[in-house]
Formats: C-alpha cells, sequence, structure tokens
C-alpha cells in the first residue's frame, strides 16, 4: 500500500563523581530583612519555610540534587545523588522459557482468543525493576532560636542563577542564608550572614534512612557512611514482608555512599561531638560537604567504583582556599551560559509581586497571571540544567529529587512515555548539552536489550520494555507473571527512545555523530522492530502481542483485554522509527540494502484507521475504552512528539486525532495534561493548548499523595501527577514551546498557535530543525518580526499562518522575517 505522504522528514535545510560543596558565611549585614532578595525575575519566592518536599527549593548540577527548605531553626537540606540505587547489573536473560511461550500467544492472538493471549503474555516476563534511593539529610540548626518570634520572612530560588535564598529577622538579628549546586566545581555552597551581636551558635548534623553510621574522623570531618540494599520491592507491591533486602556477608555488596561534612574557616569555636559538629559565637564559617557513591557504570557490580569515603575526603583537600565569591562566579557563569540562552515574555501584572505559592492558587482560581507562565516555563528549562548534565545519568521519574526509600514507582525509567517526556524540551529550548545523558543511556539499554531481544524473542537488534534503571534493565518486568501485560509487556521503548537520536541529528546536524553513534544504535532498533512484526491474517506486517501502553479495551462480546495486534501506538513507533532510518542512511550514504529492507517493510504497515465516532482508532479494530478518559494517548504520538500527522498534510488524520482528543477530555495526571499541551499545539489550536496548560497548573496542595485523580502542580511548581513526577513539568515546557514555534515539517512556524491570552509579548533563543535559533516578538494576536540565525548555509522555509517564503543562508547568518499585506519577508 502506499505510505502516508512525508514531507516533514525533510530537515528545515536543504542539506543531505560528584561531590557537595555546602559553604556557610556567617557574616553582619544591614539593611532590613529581605530587602535584598529582589532578585529579578524568573524566581520562585516564598513568604514562608517549605514544610514539605513539594514546598521545597530544588538544587542540582546532574549528579548532587539537594532540596533546600529554609527553616529558620533547623534548616534541612534533602541530598540526592543520581547513582545511588539500589541492586546492582541483571542478567537480561532471566527467562529462558519465555520465547517459547511467544508463538502460543500469536496463535491465540490471530485465532481471536483474547482472553488466552493475556494470560499467556505473563510467560513472558521478567524481574522488576530497582529503586532510586534517597542518600540523606544535613541539617544546619541553631540552637535556642524560636521559629514563632521569627518575622520579615522571604525564601526564593533565582532561576537565572539557581541560587536558593532565605532571610528573616530572629528578634533585631538579621539572618540571611544563600544555597547553590555548583556543576564546574561538583559544590552545593549554603552562606549564612547575621547580625546578632556576637555571632550565633550552629549545630551541624546528618541522617539517612539507609543503613548507615555517622562519625567524627580523626582529622575533624563529620562523616556519613553507609550502604543500598542489593534489592528493593517497588512500592506498589504492598504485601511484601521485608521490601529491602541488605547483603549481610564479610564483604557486602549494595552501592555504598558518603558525605563528608568539614568546617573550612570560621571566626567561631568549633567543637566536636561523636556525630554532631558545632560552632559557638560565629560571625562567620565556612563548611564543605563532600558525596559520592561506589557506582561504576552499569554493567559493574556496585563495589568496583571508587571508595566514597576516600573520594570525599579528596574533594574536600581540593576545596581548600577556595571563597564563597569565587565558587558563586563560576557556578552563575555556568548556569548562564545555558539558561540566558532563552528568554520567555508573556507580559506583566499585578500577580508579578506575590508569593509563587499564591499565585498558583490564584491562577487556578482563573485569575490571570501571563508571568507565571513564563516562570513555570523556565522553571522546566531550570531543571533540566539542574538534572541533566554530560556525565550523569539520565533523569528518571523524579529527576534526581527523591526523599522516599520506596519512591512511587521506584523512581525508575518508565519508558513508555515519561523517560522521553523528560526530554522533549532539550533541543527545542536550547539545552542540547542537557540530552546527553539520555542519549549515552540509550547506548547503555542497546547492549542490554540486545540480549533482551535474543532471549525473549528470538529477534535481532535490541529491545526496551515498560520500565528500566539505572543498571539498563531491559526485560519485560512483572516478576515471572505477576505483572499485568498491559504495561509490563510492552517492548517498544526502544523504538521510541530511538527518536530522539534522530532529533539530536536534526537539530544540531552532526553528521559525525550521527554516523558513528545515533544511526548505529537506530538500526539497532530498526532491526528489532523488522524481525518483531509478523504477517497477519489480513496480510500486513503487525506486532503480536501489542499493547497500548497501560490501556484497555473491551471487545464486541463484552471482554475486557490488553493484549492484541499493532495497536496505533506500535504503528506510530515502528512507522517513525522506519523513516527515520531511511532519512539518516540517506544522509549518510550508507547501507542501501538495509534501507531497502527497511522500505519494503514500511510498504507493508497497516494504515492509520479512522473509528466510528470519527477518533483516530486506538486499537487495531473499532473497539471501545474501558476507561474513555485514560491518561495514556499513545495513539496520538504520530502528532506528537512524532511528526507523521499535521492538519496541512494530513487533515483527516488531524481531525481523527482531534476527536481523539475531544473524546478524551482534557483531564489525566500531571505529566497527560502536559502531553496534551503539545498535542493541541501540533492542531494549532492555541486557544485549547492554553486551556490545557491553565488545567496543567491546576493547585495542588504539599504531600498530596492521591494517584490517578486529576493532576496539576505543586506549591515548589513540581508537577503533581501527583505523586511527583518531573515529567509533567518537562511535558509542560515543550508544550508551551511548541505553541510558540514548530519546525517539523521542513520548515519553521512562527507563532502556530499563540492562544488569544497571550496578546503581546516575545521568545528570544529557541531553536529550530536544521540547526537555527529563532526569536519572535508579536504584537495584538500578531508577528511584529523574527530573527533567524543559522548554524550552517543552506536553504530555510518559514511559515506564518498561511503565508510562507524561503531564501538561502549561509553559516552564522541572521535574517529578519516580518509579515505585512505584501505577504511574508525574509531579509
Amino acid at each position: 500500500m502506499a505510505r502516508i505522504p512525508h514531507p516533514s522528514r525533510r530537515l528545515c535545510t536543504r542539506l543531505s563523581a560528584a561531590a557537595v560543596f555546602v559553604a556557610m558565611s556567617v557574616a553582619a549585614s544591614g539593611g532590613q530583612p529581605g530587602q535584598d532578595l529582589r532578585a529579578q525575575p524568573p524566581a520562585l519566592r516564598y513568604d514562608r519555610p517549605a514544610t514539605a518536599f513539594e514546598e521545597a527549593l530544588p538544587l542540582g548540577n546532574g549528579r548532587t540534587g539537594a532540596m533546600a527548605f529554609g527553616g529558620p531553626a533547623s534548616d534541612r537540606f534533602l541530598l540526592n545523588d543520581s547513582t545511588l540505587w539500589t541492586g546492582g547489573p541483571m542478567d537480561p536473560a532471566v527467562n529462558p522459557d519465555a520465547i517459547n511461550w511467544l508463538p502460543k500467544v500469536r496463535e491465540a492472538l490471530f485465532k481471536g482468543d483474547y482472553r488466552a493471549a493475556d494470560a499467556l503474555t505473563r510467560k513472558i516476563q521478567g524481574k522488576f525493576s530497582q529503586s532510586y534511593a534517597p542518600l540523606g539529610d544535613l541539617y544546619v540548626e541553631t540552637p535556642g532560636l524560636d521559629a514563632a518570634q521569627v518575622t520579615g520572612y522571604r525564601r526564593e530560588l533565582d532561576l537565572a542563577t539557581a541560587v536558593a535564598r532565605t532571610a528573616f529577622t530572629d528578634g533585631t538579628a538579621r539572618v540571611r542564608r544563600e544555597a547553590f549546586v555548583s556543576f564546574p566545581d561538583k559544590l552545593l555552597i549554603v552562606r549564612l550572614s547575621t547580625s546578632a551581636p556576637g555571632g550565633s551558635a550552629l549545630s551541624l548534623r546528618f541522617t539517612s534512612q539507609l543503613r548507615h553510621e555517622v562519625t567524627v574522623t580523626a582529622n575533624g570531618d563529620l562523616l556519613l557512611s553507609g550502604r543500598a540494599p542489593v534489592h528493593a520491592e517497588p512500592n506498589y507491591r504492598r504485601d511484601i514482608k521485608d521490601p529491602f533486602v541488605y547483603d549481610e556477608g564479610p564483604n557486602p555488596k549494595g552501592t555504598r555512599f558518603a558525605a563528608r561534612a568539614r568546617i573550612l574557616s570560621t571566626d567561631g569555636r568549633v567543637g566536636r561531638r561523636q556525630d554532631v559538629m558545632t560552632i559557638e559565637g560565629a560571625t562567620t564559617a565556612l563548611l564543605a560537604v563532600a558525596i559520592d557513591t561506589s557506582f561504576a557504570g552499569f554493567d559493574k557490580a556496585p563495589g568496583e567504583g571508587p571508595d566514597p569515603v576516600r573520594s570525599t575526603l579528596a574533594r574536600l583537600d581540593a576545596a581548600a582556599g577556595r571563597t564563597f565569591e569565587s565558587l558563586l562566579e563560576a557556578h552563575a557563569a555556568d548556569v548562564g551560559a545555558l539558561f540566558r540562552r532563552v528568554d520567555l515574555d508573556l507580559g506583566r501584572s499585578p500577580q508579578d509581586g506575590k508569593p509563587t505559592d499564591v499565585r498558583l492558587r490564584e491562577y487556578a482560581s482563573g485569575v490571570a497571571d501571563p508571568g507565571l507562565e513564563a516562570l513555570y516555563f523556565q522553571f522546566g528549562r531550570y531543571l533540566l540544567i539542574s538534572g541533566s548534565r554530560p556525565g550523569s545519568p539520565a533523569l528518571n521519574l523524579q529527576g534526581i529529587w527523591n526523599p522516599h526509600m520506596r519512591p512511587p514507582w521506584s523512581s525508575n525509567y518508565t519508558v513508555n512515555i515519561n523517560t522521553e517526556m523528560n526530554y522533549w524540551p532539550a533541543e527545542t529550548t536550547n539545552l542540547a548539552e542537557c540530552h546527553q545523558p539520555l542519549l549515552r543511556f540509550i547506548g547503555d539499554l542497546a547492549k542490554t536489550g540486545a540480549v533482551t531481544a535474543r532471549h525473549f524473542y528470538g529477534a535481532g537488534g535490541w529491545c526496551v520494555h515498560h520500565n528500566s534503571d539505572i543498571w539498563a534493565l531491559s526485560n519485560p518486568v512483572g516478576d515471572f507473571g505477576q505483572g499485568d501485560p498491559r504495561w509490563a509487556n510492552w517492548p517498544m521503548a526502544g523504538v521510541w527512545m530511538s527518536q530522539h537520536l534522530w532529533e539530536r541529528y536534526a537539530f544540531g546536524g552532526d553528521a559525525a555523530w550521527l554516523r558513528a553513534t545515533g544511526y548505529p544504535l537506530m538500526k539497532g532498533a530498526a532491526e528489532f522492530a523488522m524481525d518483531w512484526l509478523v504477517e497477519g491474517p489480513d496480510g500486513f506486517l503487525v506486532t503480536a502481542p501489542s499493547t497500548s501502553p497501560e490501556n484497555a479495551f473491551i471487545t464486541p462480546d463484552g471482554y475486557t483485554g490488553v493484549v492484541s495486534v499493532m495497536t496505533t501506538a506500535d504503528l506510530a513507533l515502528i512507522r517513525g522509527l522506519f523513516l527515520n532510518v531511511i532519512q539518516a542512511s540517506e544522509t549518510l550514504g550508507v547501507d542501501a540494502g538495509f534501507r531497502t529492507a527497511v522500505k519494503a517493510k514500511l510498504d507493508r504497515l497497516p494504515p492509520y484507521k479512522v473509528g466510528s465516532r470519527g477518533q483516530l482508532q486506538e486499537w487495531y479494530h473499532d473497539w471501545d475504552d474501558q476507561d474513555p478518559a485514560h491518561r495514556h494517548v499513545s495513539h496520538l504520538i504520530g502528532l506528537f512528539p512524532d511528526d507523521q500527522i499535521n492538519p496541512i498534510d494530513t487533515p483527516a488524520l488531524a481531525a481523527a486525532v482531534k476527536r481523539s482528543l475531544e473524546l478524551r477530555g482534557d483531564g489525566g495526571t500531571g505529566w497527560a495534561k502536559a502531553w496534551k499541551i503539545g498535542l493541541w499545539a501540533r492542531l494549532l489550536d492555541g486557544d485549547h493548548a492554553y486551556r490545557m496548560l491553565r488545567t496543567h497548573l491546576q493547585y495542588v496542595p504539599a504531600s498530596s499523595e492521591t494517584q490517578m485523580k486529576g493532576g496539576g502542580t505543586y506549591p515548589n511548581l513540581f508537577d503533581a501527577h501527583p505523586p511527583f513526577q518531573i515529567d509533567g513539568n518537562f511535558g509542560g515546557t515543550a508544550g508551551i514551546t511548541e505553541m510558540l514555534l514548530q519546525s517539523q515539517r521542513g520548515e519553521i512556524h512562527l507563532l502556530p498557535a499563540l492562544p488569544a491570552a497571550w496578546g503581546t509579548g516575545s521568545v528570544r533563543g529557541l531553536r529550530a530543525r536544521g540547526g537555527y535559533t529563532v526569536d519572535i516578538r508579536w504584537r495584538d494576536g500578531k508577528l511584529e518580526s523574527a530573527a533567524i540565525t543559522a548554524d550552517r548555509a543552506g536553504t530555510v522555509r518559514v511559515r506564518y499562518g498561511g503565508l510562507t517564503a524561503e531564501r538561502s543562508m549561509k553559516a552564522r547568518q541572521s535574517v529578519d522575517v516580518t509579515a505585512g499585506v505584501a505577504g511574508l519577508s525574509i531579509r
């Protein structure tokens, strides 16, 4: 059959071990409490300390995560290391019998016996993933301070410099604290100042939920050391008596960790007890805390890495002589170089001066607050800068910030949407460097996934299923039959994540990287997909078994099932991968024979289907959904984040997608609402995308653990599934970007889904496929001007509304775009 025309596959150019350092300075300062907290936006601001994780302020450098609570009498810093997980490497061939059940599942499916297929598919499962573990807490306490007597309290997080600040008055003394986590120096810095006569007293202590000990070392450091469990059961397995397993042998296994504190300088008197460090009469103090783990790599035993006790000692020794000012300067320059690439101005309002949690509550009640919307956009970029840096692991379900021993869904890599969504804004919002951890993780998964593909399915290439962890788990999870196939038996994650490989090239244009890294990984995923496809009864190539992530169908005879053949999600993902592989092969001039084989498979895929209600069918047959408002909209991947469907080239399919969204409704979990922002933006319906944004920013109180009920946003702007999942933050930022700029059809589309609520504004520094940086200004809902700068030579095509224009550009050339009665002008 003829495949869908795909002009979108043309690029816009027409060319083929980290440590934490905490510095604290208690120096007298003049002025009123909080007077110097007037940082320029964007910043999160509060008039009270955090009492829950969802109110605390996140800091990080990709490896080290810290949540600053800002308590006056007891300031808590929740500490994470993104390499601290339970467990260790797992044999991907954990179920040698699994391959024997695949023919039986397919036989049942092709007979239409979906009940048998559901039961038999459970035989094709392995172990659950491991869990991301909390490292511990550092408490900086002020004995004798009465929090009830504190006045003028202010707390903020400056996104442009990634600095958290707290200021208040204690009686007549003015107190101020600053904190940040530095990527260049691998240090967390906290400075405290007070005007109290004779200084103040401080005590420092560590705690941890993991097995640990706290001691004072011979050189006077305060040392927290411990070990993670060798196994942890997922939090949703509530019937497990002992969810954590520690190795008790003479050489115990499990990832080791350490956090080491040292007072580098102070004008006070230092005291040390067995597990506490104290300072008396200090007006200035400098504290350093170094963190490390023994993680050595996804395929290495946890004990093969560095000794964190020794490495933290070396980190602290290296910090000798550094000042707060020099550390701050290096940190601010590093963060600013990334953060300040993009600026978004949606207008000002009286809400701008209010605390962020107040703004969020009032926004949820209907108050207009364009500044909050711009702040939320930038907060997503801030989280990506803070949580994902070259050399660090990829962002998990909670980024790098987790307070729980049994975090929701193990705080793992849920790769049927959430991990991919974490990186949707990486390229479009000019943070390509922050994309690197995911791209590297894909390479790890390809290694374990090749074993999984061969042992579970007898297939070539590589595949990954619903969940993974830092050990690059790739097998179907479920504990050998205990998992529901609707989520456990979904082998398409490698296919989906390969889209990120092509996007990296589409934006950056690095042909050498594509040749050496991106294309071989994409090819491996395509090889699995080609082997996974099987001829169905109607002659098309289909996937079997196939699920639509986490959803269920109802057959005409009333059976509620989850396993079928070739769901639309599978179709979209495989079609998208094949098209990308074909284009990559043509671009590189390699693998002509393989390219021909992929094209042959592509032409035998079934078409997209429109159901009886005008919707894009989710299932191979026009079945009803068990849950018509289900949070997953996996069958709409072809519209977004992929680009096979759009209102211009495939209007009938776009109309079917729109109908599917109408039937699904505007509800859902936090990340689901974020996804719908991008979907409506791709349908060029800015007002509906904006309606989804307002729904997405629905206020959810801190510590809300209600699952699967309408999501929204916590007081610290973390996404509320609920509970906290960071993917909704990144999906929201990506969706806002899609409203302002798109580039998936081989052209740069300016203001494709501008809502009426954003009548006048500007954005600077967004990125478009083909290697372009784009600035846009608009007034009264119409394009005022745009500036486009090219990374490399080529022909740029620009669209605004129904107007198009194109011109040749040289490398590093900038052009201006305007729209008028004579049409679209590029000069």
